[in-house]
């Protein structure tokens, strides 16, 4: 009996002692920290614990998300089989008969609408390898020009405006190596504290080194709290606010005359409408006060180095290019970038936001940063692909305007991949009436969505903990995630299920890949030559150096930490200034006596995106269950709102129902919705969809609203 006790009780520590360690990086935002699941066997019951690992950019830190990212992949309502809607309801089918159910429906579509009749709806959340692959997928097996994806709504702007101006957009000009050693910070419309709080240490050195930190926004956030000086500006107003610090540096004579000479084209236009204005009317306009805008346009000039950070609140608005590119007339004006401790981040939203948008997946580009409607372009990645250039379709639209063209029924058919657009676009109400339209939409995915609740078809897709690939983070530097914890069920990465529909297509050819690194290695041929260059970038040289800044153009290149030393990425070498008009070119929507505020809308510590998934992390959701409205005190008190209590908030567009959290953080004028929450709390359904007309970004920052206590 003692020996059977014995060899029970060694059983039994055996069980406690299994433990298995699985190598991977956070799903969420541009840091992309590195970490590690530990995943221990207790008698029968598994405990997970996630741990920071050491790699250049968090350097082993992790926030709130991170920590728990682990619960959603775990999470009882995952799907584990493909699900075809049969009679309104879900039910399981085989792997096989939705593949041959898709082949039924494209092909049909195609026959009767066309090949543009499809569409491809895309994602910056999923690795590099499969958003070249969608690119790929939607130009050689289906033909079609219609593909764009998430990335539009988050960093289109900030994109287009560094094209226009540097000839190249990448994250960060410089490494985040160099902030803490920078003399003095502009954070413009980016509350990082929040919504990327393991690059908080990188500032925060700065400051202990005597950094001189300005920030711009219209709230009081943990962000402007670590701000010497808070430009709370009117929303919107992004812009004018610039010409105010341009003009401040043109009348004390603090532009840098030999940088601009040098390095610039366009100055002197610029320099000629900004003396037409006054700093009393920007002032009026903005809503920050003339001192404020001496001291920060001033303190930014006259030091040795400075850096310029933007985010969501300037670029998502509907002049959000134009405001990026007179924050950056402001940045050259001063001379402050390709040089030590002096540049431009525009800081990434989404987790694979920068790679995403390089590599296929918007409706203009082919991959490395390749435009599509340029012939040598098309020739080098038609060559790779093994296509004539000629049979490269043309430039699509932009991702709301695919929906546009689903409800005039030019686009019938859509595969949707990790993207939850009845929640992230604006006139919310308009996208899933448009959806319903569509003959067949299919959903790739790990929950069903609200949008993944209007497919036919539901394809169960791969976590982050077991899809394999490259990642770039807010600096430009590709990483690798590894995934060695198998799929559940009969789930499947995207980039196989991307490849099992060409297949059945009669596409196997031009997709005949068996891992993610055979797709990485095509990729660095496609992106060879282009901006950006990935071509000296390799699976075991990420692994090895812990990842690499691109453009790394050959295996001997160490990748390039800093950008325009020597030139700018236009032919000339030069960057080109613009000048920006006070008043956007569409007109914005202003405060009214029917809808008397403007609503601004934005992120929040423990959700992402559109919270399908921290939504079912039961430590993230408990931390904030619902959405809320932000109010100044004084603007409860004028509306009859208390403090928790149901509000109704209302736009031209419809009307949502959330909490009050009255707060004196924000202006009196503004509310303040963050973008987490569906249905009845998705406040997206409230704002328009006018687009910004160079990089088709819709205006989520400014909407104007009326709001009222719910009885």
């Amino acid at each position: 009996m003692t020996d059977l006790l014995l060899k029970y009780f060694r059983t039994k520590q055996q069980e406690v002692q299994t433990e298995k360690v699985y190598d991977t990086q956070c799903p969420f935002c541009s840091m992309q920290c590195k970490m590690q699941l530990i995943e221990q066997s207790i008698v029968s019951r598994k405990t997970y614990k996630t741990i920071g690992k050491d790699n250049p950019t968090s350097q082993g830190r992790l926030c709130i998300k991170g920590m728990n990212a682990h619960q959603h992949p775990f999470h009882q309502d995952r799907i584990l089989h493909p699900l075809l809607k049969v009679d309104g309801e879900f039910v399981r089918i085989t792997w096989d008969e939705a593949l041959q159910h898709i082949k039924k429906q494209f092909e049909e579509i195609q026959a009767v609408d066309g090949h543009e009749a499809l569409s491809i709806y895309g994602s910056a959340s999923i690795t590099n390898e499969e958003a070249y692959l969608l690119g790929k997928f939607a130009r050689v097996a289906l033909k079609t020009p219609y593909i764009d994806y998430n990335g539009r709504l988050c960093m289109s702007a900030a994109a287009t405006a560094a094209n226009q101006t540097f000839g190249l957009d990448r994250g960060l000009t410089n490494s985040l190596q160099e902030v803490p050693f920078t003399r003095v910070i502009i954070l413009a419309g980016t509350n990082i504290a929040e919504c990327q709080p393991t690059i908080m240490p990188y500032f925060e050195k700065a400051k202990e080194n005597g950094a001189y930190i300005i920030a711009i926004d219209p709230r009081e956030t943990p962000t402007t709290q670590l701000a010497d000086l808070h430009l709370m500006v009117k929303p919107g107003m992004d812009a004018a606010l610039a010409n105010g610090l341009l003009k401040v540096i043109i009348d004390e004579g603090l532009v840098d005359e030999e940088f601009v000479k040098e390095r610039v084209t366009g100055f002197e236009e610029v320099r000629s409408y900004v003396n037409t204005l006054s700093l009393g009317e920007i002032a009026e306009m903005t809503g920050v006060p003339v001192d404020q805008m001496k001291t920060a346009a001033i303190k930014f000039a006259e030091e040795e180095s400075g850096m310029l950070f933007t985010a969501r609140g300037v670029e998502q608005q509907i002049d959000g290019t134009a405001a990026v590119r007179n924050i950056l007339n402001f940045l050259l004006a001063t001379g402050k970038i390709g040089k030590p401790y002096s540049g431009y981040g525009a800081i990434t939203g989404q987790g694979n936001g920068q790679g995403a948008r390089e590599h296929g997946q918007k409706a203009d580009q082919l991959p490395g940063y390749r435009l599509i409607e340029n012939e040598e372009h098309r020739e080098h990645v038609a060559k790779v692909w093994g296509i004539d250039k000629d049979e490269l379709p043309g430039k699509g639209v932009s991702a709301y305007e695919m929906f546009q063209k689903i409800n005039h029924g030019d686009i019938t058919g859509m595969l949707l991949v990790c993207s939850n657009p009845v929640v992230s676009n604006p006139n919310a109400n308009f996208v899933k009436a448009a959806l319903k339209k569509l003959k067949f939409l299919v959903a790739v995915d790990i929950f069903i969505s609200e949008t993944a609740q209007l497919a036919d078809l539901i394809l169960p897709a791969s976590s982050y903990l077991e899809d394999e690939g490259t990642m770039t983070n807010l600096e430009g530097r590709v990483t690798l995630r590894e995934a060695s914890r198998p799929c559940p069920g009969e789930a499947k990465n995207d980039w196989q299920i991307i490849c099992e529909i060409a297949k059945v297509l009669g596409k196997e050819k031009y997709f005949p890949f068996q891992n993610a690194e055979d797709i990485f290695n095509e990729l660095r041929e496609a992106s060879r030559g282009g901006a950006a260059d990935y071509y000296g970038i390799t699976y075991d040289r990420i692994r090895k150096e812990q990842g690499i800044l691109w453009p790394c153009p050959d295996l001997d290149h160490r990748g390039t930490s800093r950008l325009f030393e020597e030139s700018f990425a236009h032919e000339d070498g030069k960057a080109r200034m613009v000048p920006v008009s006070n008043i956007s070119e569409l007109p914005k929507e202003k405060p009214s006596e029917e809808f008397p505020l403007y609503l601004t809308t934005g992120r929040i510590m423990s959700h992402y995106l559109t919270g399908v998934q921290t939504r079912k992390s039961a430590a993230l959701a408990a931390r904030n269950f619902e959405s809320y409205l932000e109010i100044h005190p004084e603007t409860a008190k004028k509306y009859n709102i208390e403090q928790n209590t149901l509000v109704s908030v209302s736009s031209r567009r419809g009307t949502i129902k959330v909490r009050s959290k009255i707060s004196d953080t924000i202006r009196p004028d503004t509310v303040f919705v963050p973008f987490h929450w569906a249905e009845d709390q998705n406040v997206n359904m409230l704002v328009g969809e006018d687009l910004d007309p160079s990089c088709k970004m819709p205006g989520f920052k400014v909407s104007a609203v009326n709001i009222a206590p719910v009885n």
